[in-house]
């Protein structure tokens, strides 16, 4: 896009410097070879990540499936680069070896279509497009690979009647064979965003910081600049994992999931950075674990006095979890928000044995002693979670 319709220097100099001349984006096609490709070993990695739930991108905006669609003649996996069918085979390894919800992210819209760009010259008053491509290939896949969540996007300004959203989402939810366990998200069409769908997810990267009426979901990429691999990125480029958790708990505690966003390599290889950043969020999740899944957010999301403390509520215990990321130089840690009952409430620090001494201040809030711990004793790195039992 940036390339081939804005023409944006960068871009078009980048392929006059690394490909022949008259490189086209079809002869990339080839070039996505998929040889180190080892859908176990990815299903391993994103167990060990904590996930719930995972995300392919079955196709993007450029119209490329990555399994044999019968929709897509000869702009596929299956017949060009790989010659494998990428969704079945990462379908088939998370289903055997992991008890993650499997996924398909599927672009309504294809930047270059000839079909497309008609009906958008018609002002979409034709619908070639959505009835002979977009539309089969969403049936096909959820026939097919039935997966779990079904993560639309690229409504290419066309509203919702174009795309028959609401014809096919009826089918999803009342006759498809995942109609008793799918959920989608909030882009079918121009106006659906952050108005419809199961959950929404209002923008790329969204964090709103405070707490949403409605379930949603922060999409986010580990690379600050790209939902893709580069080769040329720099180390500063990534995000670092005390970023990633501090992401992860702004989110759960405004009632959000996160979706972290990892771009594979065209050979097939999540690249040794990407997982060490994953394996590091599986690590801190193992600890702390209880204060993020099937939690609620509770009456505060935020600390009123010390910045960077963020709470979430786990109603089957009855905890308040107060995550803090940063580890008080004075080894005291002060609430604002809690309302604490003498002899009554207590506090543990995740992953240490002893309670914890505390003090009332005033009406609300409370002050915590903090254990005093070496680095090696602390039971994780990144942010650490208090329970609180009994409080107001």
């Amino acid at each position: 896009w940036y390339w081939q319709k804005e023409k944006r220097e960068p871009y078009v100099k980048f392929m006059e410097a690394n490909y022949p001349p008259g490189f086209s984006y079809e002869d990339f096609g080839p070039l996505f070879t998929a040889e180190f490709f080892d859908p176990n070993q990815w299903a391993d990695i994103l167990k060990a990540s904590g996930a719930k739930y995972v995300v392919l991108t079955s196709k993007h905006h450029e119209g490329f499936t990555l399994w044999g669609s019968k929709y897509s003649w000869n702009w596929n996996a299956v017949d060009v680069g790989p010659k494998r069918d990428l969704v079945a085979e990462l379908a088939t390894s998370v289903r055997s070896r992991t008890d993650l919800h499997f996924g398909l992210y599927h672009s309504l819209f294809e930047w270059f279509n000839p079909l497309f760009l008609e009906d958008a010259t018609n002002v979409f008053k034709t619908r070639k497009f959505p009835t002979s491509k977009s539309l089969p290939e969403l049936y096909e896949i959820v026939t097919k690979y039935q997966p779990e969540i079904i993560w639309s996007d690229g409504n290419g300004n066309a509203p919702d009647t174009y795309w028959n959203s609401t014809g096919f989402l009826a089918w999803l939810y009342n006759d498809s064979p995942v109609r008793d366990t799918v959920v989608t998200n909030d882009r079918w069409g121009v106006g659906s965003v952050c108005t419809h769908g199961g959950f929404y997810t209002c923008s790329d990267r969204y964090n709103p910081g405070h707490l949403l009426p409605h379930k949603w979901e922060n999409c986010m990429t580990i690379d600050k600049r790209s939902w893709g691999y580069r080769r040329n990125a720099q180390l500063d480029d990534y995000l670092t994992t005390e970023d990633l958790v501090k992401q992860l708990v702004e989110t759960v505690s405004c009632g959000g999931n996160l979706l972290m966003n990892i771009g594979p390599t065209h050979d097939g290889r999540i690249a040794v950075v990407f997982e060490e950043r994953l394996r590091q969020m599986g690590a801190w999740l193992q600890v702390n674990g209880e204060a993020i899944y099937g939690t609620k957010p509770w009456r505060a999301q935020n600390d009123t006095v010390t910045p960077e403390v963020w709470y979430t509520f786990s109603p089957k215990e009855g905890k308040v979890n107060a995550i803090f990321l940063n580890w008080p130089v004075s080894g005291t840690l002060e609430l604002g928000e809690p309302q604490a009952k003498l002899g009554e409430t207590q506090v543990k620090l995740i992953g240490y044995k002893e309670l914890l001494k505390w003090v009332a201040l005033g009406e609300k809030g409370m002050a915590i002693a903090l254990p005093q711990l070496t680095p090696k004793q602390l039971p994780c790195q990144w942010g650490w979670t208090l329970q609180l039992t009994d409080i107001n």
